[in-house]
This record gives structure tokens, sequence and C-alpha cells, in this order.
């Protein structure tokens, strides 16, 4: 058995008006929507405050303190009391003389000592430790090199000059015998003050003798001024 339909009864004739009211219904809500004012809920009295307003910086009041006052300086002295005189009373008057000299007056002037300038005396300085050693003729170089070639030369002058024979001839012990000689180059490079320790009273004489025979040398220097120097050496004799 078919069944049939009542074409009334179908909906789908109608889906145009539906839509067209959806649509105008759609458009109703919209305009009322956009057309509706709204306004700022106010609580009680509380004011809505804006938080885009400036905030004011509020600036404390502050009272300049006065200055204290300045001490008071005191008033200045009252002058001394002036004493009026009259005319009829004499006054004595202080007179200054005058400190300068008449070109007619005499000076006197105490007589001034003359002091002399005493000399620096430098001693006699030891051959060690002298600034500028004595020069024996012929020596050449730095001061080291003039000392070692001041002792070589005073020991070739010994040996050459001295008596070799001597100490044989004096019947002494056979050995080695030391002898001491010590002497100073003055001021003017003189061999002075010669001193002699040996084991013969012949043997010191002859000692003497040799080294009064040195040469002048050039005199020994302290602080640029010549000076003596003393020297010292000794020497050993060998007897058969």
């Amino acid at each position: 058995m078919e069944i049939k339909k009542n074409p009334k009864s179908n909906l789908e004739n109608f889906s145009k008006i539906f839509m067209q009211i959806g649509l105008v219904l759609a458009l109703f809500v919209t305009y009322a929507a956009i057309e509706q004012k709204t306004y700022d809920k106010v609580y009680g009295d509380l004011e809505v405050v804006s938080m885009n307003a400036e905030m004011e910086e509020e600036i404390p009041i502050t009272m300049k303190q006065p200055e204290p006052p300045k001490p008071k300086t005191p008033p200045p002295p009252t002058p001394e009391k002036i004493e009026v005189v009259e005319d009829d009373k004499e006054i004595e008057e202080t007179v200054i003389e005058s400190t300068e000299t008449d070109e007619t007056e005499a000076v006197e002037v105490e007589e001034i000592e003359e002091i002399e300038e005493v000399e620096e005396v430098i001693e006699d300085v030891s051959f060690m430790i002298i600034e500028d050693v004595p020069v024996f003729p012929g020596c050449k170089g730095s001061k080291a090199e003039l000392k070692k070639c001041f002792s070589q030369k005073v020991q070739k002058h010994f040996s050459r000059k001295f008596d070799a024979d001597l100490p044989n001839e004096l019947g002494l012990s056979p050995g080695r015998k030391r002898v001491f000689i010590a002497f100073k180059i003055d001021k003017s490079g003189n061999i002075v003050n010669i001193q002699a320790r040996a084991p013969h009273p012949k043997i010191k004489s002859e000692v003497v003798s040799v080294m009064n025979q040195l040469p002048k040398m050039t005199p020994g220097r302290q602080r640029g001024k010549p000076v003596g120097v003393k020297y010292s050496i000794p020497f050993t004799l060998i007897v058969e």
C-alpha cells in the first residue's frame, strides 16, 4: 500500500520564507545591539577613577630656617680722656735725638781680626788604600797596574843591588832568612824614613843602603793633594 503525502504538509515549500524571516531577525538584533547605550557603573558614593589621568606629584612645602644671628662685634674702645691744657701752662716737650753721625765725628771701629785659613793636613796614607799611588819611573796603566808595577820595580831593584854573598860571608846558618823593609815616599816623591829588620846588623845596613838608591817617584795623591805614602815589603834571603 503506498503512502500518499499531503501537499500542504511539505515544509520545503516554506524554506525560503523561513530564511528571510531569520535574516530579518538577525539584522534587527544587530541594529538593537549597536543602538544600545551603556553607562559607567557607579558603586554607591565612590567615583570611578580614570587610570589614564596623569598622576600629580605632591611636593612637600619646606620652611626655610632662619640663619642664626651673627655675633655682635664689640664696640670700639672709648678714646682716652683728652686733658685740656691752658695756654699759660708749660708743657714739657720730648726731644728725640738723631742717631745719625756727623761727618766730623770720628767713628770708632773695632779692629777686625783676620782669621787665617788652616790648611787641611792629611797624614801619611798606606800604599794599600791610597787613592792615587806613587808612580815608579817607567810604570804606566790603571791604578791597579801602577800598584803592581811599583812592587815589581822595588823587588827588581833590591835583587839587583843587594849583595847576595853577604849572608854567606857572615857565617849565618843555612836556610831562608826573612828581611822586612819599610819606607815612605814623601810629598816630593823622595824615599825617606827607611827601616829594616834583618838577621844581622850588616845585612840591615846593606838593605838601607840599597833602598836609598831608589829613584825619585811621582808622589801619591789623596783627595787631589800630594801626601806621604807608607810602603812595606818582605824579602827572603837564602843562606847556603
